[in-house]
């Protein structure tokens, strides 16, 4: 809201706040207040919001503003709800709201107050909505007859008046009507209209007319005019058919038609009487055909006339009925349907069902329950006769298999059966359309089993491949029977589908002759399987027919061999210095195979040959084949690292000379593994030997409930590495910016260290030593571990020293066996490049001078040196 520069709200609403008054029952639009709107200057468009009532109290939606134009407004009356003083508030106070273009604002409240006003008079009760009907009886002595019901909205005290004042009635000051005399039926006017009028101190009336009626009295008996006793009707009549008119006069009644009330006194429910015309008519149904009118057809009541429906003057009469017999029943059969069968090839004029012994007409007269069987029909019909007193036979021989018939096994025929007498359906059966009933007759001709089934062929010859997966389709046998219709056939094994090592290797589906393989076929043990297969019938009656047929199931040979290998694991050694084009060890392989040629084999070193040293000869087109030594080792120089080569080589057998017939062209691969030691030549190591050998074994455990442990620990050792590259960058920034120009002979390290970090880790000290040699510079016999490569001097009892040295093996040579010579030997070459090689040296002999490095091979010597003079 904007407020003006004095910090008062703008008055937009001028004549407001105000007071008004508006009539009760003032209509709708009626002027309540008037008033105007007033804008500022910066207005220049008007008014944004106009004057709206957006609230009131209490609430009510009787008011609205309207516009008068420009900017005058005006408060009206809606009309919904009428203002009424007596039942609603008498003030209401409406806030009114306004706003202007530039947002200024003005709420302001009108009030306004109903005032009262004098109102007509208003009748209650039944004379406020219709005109009251007053009865009184004659020879009723002068009484109060009614009491009227009116009110003053203003609550002021009325007063009761009566027209015409000649009438014999009178009205009090509380508004009681009195009748003033004893009527006579026969003399005074039957009918009185009075207008009640109610008066109020102001003038202000209200009229409503009443309507007094003068009931006559009875004091005569009624009697009878109607002469006639006995009446005749047909059965079934509908609900409502007169039967008689029963007539009676009242002396009381003069000359004028009598108001006689009619009843029936006995307690017959299939009559009912008018109780004002005396008409008799039927109320239910009435069936001559039921016990007991089937047996006695007259219908005795006994009527009554009255003058007065209670405490009257009463007469009464006794008729009788006579129920007529109506041809209203069909006949009807039970069951309305027959199921009959006959074989084929059944001999004619054979009996096949008679009709009338389940068909009956119920009705009472045997003029009218006589019926007769016609008009045998339906597909094939012709092949029976029908007797009209419902005696069915076979007249033709029906034969399923004759091309002539049209292979039909169920008959469907339709026999009527109909009243001899003219039906009369209709009063029973209102929308029964025929007059006769239809008969359904079902005969089956049951075939007979004439024929054996044959197979569409005398024998069935099938080829698969060896490889053919179990369960797999490889034919289909087909019988058929000539007897129509054709029987179920089922096939079955009987005869040669077993081998020694499976009853059943060959499974024949029972309904569709599908031959599938339960067992893996295989070529080199059996080439043809040769079974016998069963086609059996059996009919719904008849004893059960069969035949067979030979099934041949030649296998087709596949590849599917793997080479077989001797030996198919081998462990060698070698020396480092054994000549090119040597037969390691002598050493050779056989292969043999059931599907292929000797010559189709080929031999491929796929892992473990580093630097290609090894390969076989010939490497294809024989069973045999030798380990040829390829090129020498070069430790020396740093090409070869390894010690141990695990080699995997592949015999596969591409059947390059084979000349039969294969379904599929295949490769089977054969495996081998050699393990082959390279022996070091020992006088290259002596001096690098440790006094002792650290192994370090590495586990790593994991348990599937803490799966948060390897993942906590693996992401910290990521942020730990980063954090630590990182710095070590800054390092060497730092460095290489304040020593550009330093010199390489310190650049190698003396000492390195390799750390290993497991979940666990396990320190051996006593290492097994399984091999011996003797050293040639010294004489001395040393012990190694074929394994790890570790040595040792030989001796029958060695104290452990207290030398601080340490090898720590790299998780690298744990497995692989490289050893301490290959770190010798890299150590010698290239010692900033084999930084994951072993390298011990913590307790040097003497310290190298200066501007010189010591290598890992002095100090491993000086340590060697170290335990002879200790032992």
């Amino acid at each position: 809201h904007s407020f003006s520069s004095a910090g008062r709200r703008p008055q937009l609403l001028q004549g407001l706040p105000a007071t008004s008054t508006v009539e009760e029952n003032s209509a709708a639009g009626v002027a309540v207040y008037n008033f105007n709107v007033t804008l500022s200057p910066l207005a220049s468009e008007g008014v944004a919001i106009l004057p709206t009532i957006v609230n009131s109290n209490p609430l009510t939606e009787a008011f609205a503003i309207e516009s008068k134009g420009s900017l005058e407004f005006r408060v009206i009356t809606t009309g919904k709800p009428v203002l009424d003083y007596e039942t609603m508030p008498k003030s209401f106070d409406l806030q009114i709201f306004v706003e202007d273009t530039t947002g200024r604002t003005d709420l302001n409240i009108l009030t306004i107050h109903v005032t009262d006003k004098n109102e007509h008079p208003v009748f209650r009760g039944n004379m406020a909505i219709e005109t009251v009907m007053i009865y009184v009886l004659e020879r009723t002595p002068p009484e109060r007859i009614y009491q009227v019901d009116a009110a003053d909205p203003e609550n002021a005290k009325l007063k009761y008046s009566l027209l015409p004042a000649t009438a014999p009635f009178l009205i009090s000051e509380s508004g009681a009507i009195f009748s003033t005399k004893e009527f006579d039926y026969e003399k005074d006017p039957h009918s009185y209209f009075l207008n009640i009028t109610v008066t109020d101190p102001d003038g202000l009336n209200s009229t409503r007319t009443v309507n007094i009626n003068i009931i006559n009295i009875n004091d005569e008996r009624p009697y009878f005019t109607t002469k006639q006793r006995i009446y005749r009707i047909p059965e079934e009549q509908s609900p409502g058919t007169s039967v008689a008119n029963i007539t009676a006069k009242d002396p009381d009644d003069g000359d004028s038609p009598s108001r006689l009330f009619y009843s029936i006194q006995s307690s017959d429910r299939r009559f009912s009487i008018n109780p004002a015309t005396g008409e008799l008519q039927v109320a239910g149904r009435i069936d001559r055909d039921a016990l007991p009118l089937r047996l006695h057809p007259n219908i005795s009541l006994v009527v009554q006339v009255e003058d007065s429906p209670s405490s009257g003057h009463a007469r009464e009469m006794e008729i009788t009925i006579v129920i007529e017999d109506v041809n209203d029943n069909p006949p009807e059969c039970n069951p309305s349907s027959f199921r009959k069968e006959a074989n084929e090839n059944t001999t004619p004029g054979t009996f096949l069902v008679d009709l009338k012994n389940y068909c009956k007409d119920i009705d009472a007269d045997p003029s009218n329950n006589q019926f007769i069987f016609t008009g045998l029909s339906g597909f094939g019909s012709n092949n029976f006769a029908l007797v009209s007193t419902g005696r069915l036979m076979m007249t033709e021989t029906v034969d399923l298999e004759n091309p002539a018939n049209p292979g039909v096994e169920v008959y469907t025929l339709t026999v009527r059966v109909q009243d001899i007498a003219h039906p009369n359906y209709s009063s029973k059966y209102p929308f029964y359309i025929f007059f006769d009933n239809i008969i359904y007759i079902y005969i089956r001709i049951k075939p007979v089993n004439e024929f054996l089934p044959v197979f569409c062929n005398l024998s069935y010859v099938f080829s698969v491949s060896e490889i053919t997966k179990v369960g797999s389709s490889i034919g289909r046998v087909h019988a058929i029977d000539k007897d129509w219709p054709p029987n179920v056939i089922t096939y079955s094994i009987v005869a040669g589908a077993g081998t020694r090592d499976y009853t059943n290797i060959f499974w024949i589906s029972p309904t569709k002759g599908d031959v599938r393989i339960l067992a893996r076929l295989d070529y080199e043990t059996t080439q043809k399987h040769i079974f016998t297969v069963q086609a059996s019938e059996r009919p719904v009656e008849g004893q059960e027919k069969s035949t067979t047929a030979s099934v041949t199931v030649n296998v087709l040979e596949v590849n599917d061999e793997e080479p077989v290998c001797s030996p198919n694991f081998f462990s060698l050694q070698i020396p480092v210095d054994l000549a090119v084009g040597t037969n390691i060890n002598g050493f050779r392989i056989e292969c043999q195979d059931r599907d292929s040629d000797p010559r189709s084999f080929r031999y491929f070193i796929t892992e473990g040959n580093e630097n290609s040293h090894f390969t076989f000869s010939p490497s294809a087109g024989s069973n045999t084949s030798r380990l040829i030594l390829a090129s020498r080792f070069d430790y020396e120089s740093g090409l070869d690292t390894n010690w141990v080569y695990s080699l995997r080589v592949h015999i596969t057998d591409d059947n390059l000379v084979s000349a039969r017939d294969k379904t599929t062209h295949l490769t089977k691969t054969g495996t081998v593994t050699l393990s082959i030691r390279v022996i070091p030549n020992p006088t290259t190591v002596t001096t690098t030997m440790p006094g002792f050998t650290v192994v370090t074994r590495r586990e790593n455990l994991y348990s599937p409930s803490a799966w948060y442990v390897p993942f906590t620990v693996t992401l910290g050792a990521l942020l730990l590495l980063g954090l630590l590259g990182h710095l070590g960058l800054l390092l060497l920034t730092k460095l290489h910016s304040c020593c550009p120009s330093a010199g390489k002979a310190h650049s190698t390290p003396l000492f390195h260290f390799t750390f290993c970090v497991s979940s666990q880790t396990m320190t051996k000290l006593n290492t097994i030593f399984d091999g011996e040699a003797r050293d040639p510079v010294t004489g001395r016999m040393y012990e190694f571990n074929t394994q790890s490569g570790a040595r040792r001097w030989k001796k029958s009892k060695e104290p452990l020293q207290s030398v601080l040295a340490m090898q720590v093996v790299s998780s690298a040579t744990e497995k692989s066996g490289q050893g301490v010579d290959g770190a010798e030997a890299a150590s010698k070459k290239e010692p900033s490049e084999k930084r994951k090689d072993l390298t011990a040296a913590t307790k040097p002999a003497a310290k190298p001078s200066a501007g010189q490095s010591e290598t890992p091979g002095q100090a491993g010597l000086r340590l060697q040196k170290k335990e002879e003079s200790e032992d």
